[in-house]
């Protein structure tokens, strides 16, 4: 009946004789029953806040944390209604740094979109996944992983070109 609600809440609306719009989702000829659906007459509002946002797997979204837990972070995407969560082991590459405690409600973090599920109606994001990402396009902007420079090599050789142009 609703995108967001359960059944029993949704049903108490509703009187018998009241007239509403519904799509047909499945005739059954032998037990002559017709199915209905109401929420199929409007959009899905999960699929609407993915596509205004842009969220789609792989892009970059910055979430506000809305609560902080042991296991992890509760985020809200910027500009959608899209809420997701983020892991323990999503928060940081570095172990040391996988603190739920670092952050604060109201905090906006950039994070990866890691998955996208309409089905389940699942959004995945990870702090992790971007660090990942943004660290292999380093390497490949800055030296190859075939000439045996690490990012360590890579950020020092960087970070002295740019002490001696002061």
């Amino acid at each position: 009946l609703d995108w967001n609600r359960p059944g029993e809440q949704v049903i108490e609306e509703f009187n018998k004789g009241d007239m509403v719009k519904a799509q047909v989702l499945d005739v059954d000829i032998d037990k002559e029953r017709i199915s209905l659906g109401m929420k199929q007459v409007g959009g899905d509002p999960f699929v609407e806040a993915a596509e205004a946002g842009d969220v789609r797997r792989g892009a970059v979204v910055t979430s506000e944390v809305t609560e902080v837990k042991d296991g992890g972070l509760e985020v809200k995407i910027v500009d959608t209604d899209l809420t997701s969560f983020i892991r323990r082991a999503d928060l940081a590459r570095d172990r040391d740094e996988q603190r739920p405690e670092r952050y604060s409600v109201g905090q906006k973090i950039d994070a990866r979109v890691t998955q996208f599920d309409k089905k389940a109606r699942r959004v995945g994001v990870s702090i992790k996944a971007l660090q990942i990402a943004e660290e292999k396009e380093a390497v490949a902007q800055f030296g190859s992983t075939d000439s045996g420079a690490s990012l360590g090599d890579i950020l020092g050789a960087a970070l002295k070109g740019r002490g001696d142009e002061e």
